[in-house]
């Protein structure tokens, strides 16, 4: 359960062969483990000790690769953070975990070296992509040692530290353990052999390893001896080409991908017969949008659901039993889940209450923060604030975020529902439904759409097509056309920069 061995057990079951394709250049795991134990020799002599932070922000390349396993290997814990942050983003991780060293990348050193001006304890601050910088590690590396350094750590030492988006407040920073990572991608590693295929295993690498979902996946594809081909970010048309050249097998992605993927206007060129099955994950995924995609590429969407607070898997779609439209598929081996009502008394079958979670993928706690800790951490579960419903055959259905649901007049309303009833619409591509304060009723109805190039419709027609299909009372109030919706960094809809958007928008209209 030490993920610092998973270059050593990758090798000893597949033998040495090209772990990695990047921008037209293979990567052997052999290169890649020796390369992250040089990093780990490197590291100790800046100072990192068992147990101290060290922040890797760049772009998908193979450094960033290496940069993982190394920071592991030198028995620290590894903060991965998004390079599309910005430095006041920055900074407040900074001061939160308090970082030994930041790997990063050239192109990105300006904004860190801002984002780490005047803190108490500014941390080392080296890149690993230019071997002329003087600020990089790649001559040293060059001249240590290929074999891990010997490092004294348990399992149960933090691996680590995840940053939650922050949509509901500042992020807090996830505490994951090794056992915590080994043993979800693990389990994940078992769901992902069903994956059915004609060819030899290979995938795409797109989602950011600098998240969550990406980090996990990668970790899934070593213990599968996969080859994996690296984007540095997501391009409709770079990913097309991809699956086409190297024919890809399989892919994880985010919703918005799919979304992006499915309206891309040349993608019928690109012979993409070799892709049997993709993983979708970190946000819910429209039915219509699956349906959708599967048609135009012939391949299988396989759902799930996870945070990073559980490692982060904890249902995924297992392709050899029957699939449930809207479901995100069965608990991981392992893993155990339930709803609860307000007061915790656990529900039945297909009633909607808070999803909890149980199993060793379970993260510690929050960074320094126990009371919000405790409030997540209850009686041996985790208390994920989604609200979900659990069928007879015990498939997971994602209602909505506790914190989304939208109460209007004592009555809930799930803007899941309600976006998905707007995007069935012909003439609609994206829906986000918030809810807004309102004096009379506490909340109201709040949506945004984004309609399809030349649609003709308008706001009163689409609240009127949602009351013909559920009760009035469930329907959007207020209703907007935009060109875009607001979206985190993996492609999520920031439903925190929605709800202004949405305070602004009612306003002018009320005053």
């Amino acid at each position: 359960m030490d993920l610092r061995a998973i270059w050593k057990n990758n090798m000893e079951q597949y033998g040495a062969y090209p772990v990695l394709i990047f921008e037209g250049r293979e990567y052997t795991n052999v290169d890649c483990d020796a390369r992250s134990s040089q990093l780990a020799h490197v590291l100790i002599e800046l100072g990192v000790k068992p147990g101290d932070r060290v922040v890797v922000t760049m772009p998908n390349s193979p450094e960033a690769v290496v940069a993982f396993s190394g920071v592991l290997k030198a028995g620290a814990v590894v903060v991965p953070v998004l390079p599309l942050l910005q430095a006041q983003e920055l900074r407040y991780i900074f001061k939160d975990c308090e970082p030994k060293v930041v790997l990063t990348a050239e192109m990105l050193w300006t904004k860190v070296k801002d984002a780490a001006h005047e803190l108490p304890s500014p941390p080392v601050i080296v890149t690993l992509d230019d071997a002329a910088s003087p600020r990089s590690l790649r001559t040293r590396m060059e001249q240590a040692p290929t074999s891990m350094p010997q490092v004294a750590i348990s399992e149960h030492d933090p691996a680590a530290l995840l940053y939650t988006s922050g949509t509901t407040g500042q992020p807090k920073g996830v505490v994951l353990t090794h056992r915590n990572l080994y043993t979800n991608a693990e389990a994940a590693a078992e769901m992902a052999k069903r994956l059915p295929t004609e060819y030899d295993r290979v995938g795409l690498g797109v989602l950011p390893i600098s998240h969550a979902f990406g980090f996990t996946m990668m970790n899934v594809a070593l213990l599968l001896g996969d080859r994996v081909v690296l984007l540095p970010y997501f391009e409709p048309k770079k990913v097309l080409e991809t699956i086409e050249r190297y024919r890809v097998t399989h892919t994880a992605m985010v919703p918005a991908m799919f979304h992006a993927l499915c309206h891309y206007p040349d993608a019928d060129r690109y012979d993409t017969s070799s892709l049997a099955a993709c993983v979708s994950g970190s946000a819910s995924l429209p039915p219509s949008l699956a349906s959708q995609f599967q048609r135009k590429f012939g391949c299988l969407i396989l759902e799930g659901y996870g945070l990073s607070e559980a490692a982060p898997i904890v249902t995924a779609t297992d392709p050899t039993k029957p699939i449930k439209p809207g479901s995100v598929g069965l608990p991981l081996p392992g893993v155990k889940v339930a709803v609860v009502d307000e007061n915790g008394n656990r529900l039945p079958p297909n009633e909607v209450g808070e999803l909890i979670v149980s199993g060793p993928n379970v993260f510690q706690g929050y960074y320094g923060k126990e009371e919000e800790t405790r409030q997540a951490l209850r009686g041996g579960w985790l208390y994920t604030g989604d609200m979900a419903l659990i069928d007879e055959d015990g498939y997971v259905f994602i209602v909505d975020r506790k914190k989304d649901v939208i109460i209007r007049g004592g009555f809930n309303i799930y803007p899941r529902d309600i976006e998905e009833l707007l995007m069935s619409h012909p003439d609609v591509l994206e829906a986000g439904v918030v809810g807004v304060p309102s004096p009379k009723m506490g909340e109201e109805v709040a949506a945004y759409v984004v309609v399809r190039r030349g649609a003709q419709v308008n706001e009163e027609e689409l609240i009127e097509f949602c009351q013909k299909r559920v009760a009035k009372y469930k329907s959007p109030r207020f209703l907007k056309k935009v060109g875009y919706l607001p979206k985190n960094m993996i492609g999520k809809v920031d439903k925190k920069k929605l709800r202004e958007w949405a305070s602004e928008f009612i306003s002018a209209v009320q005053s």
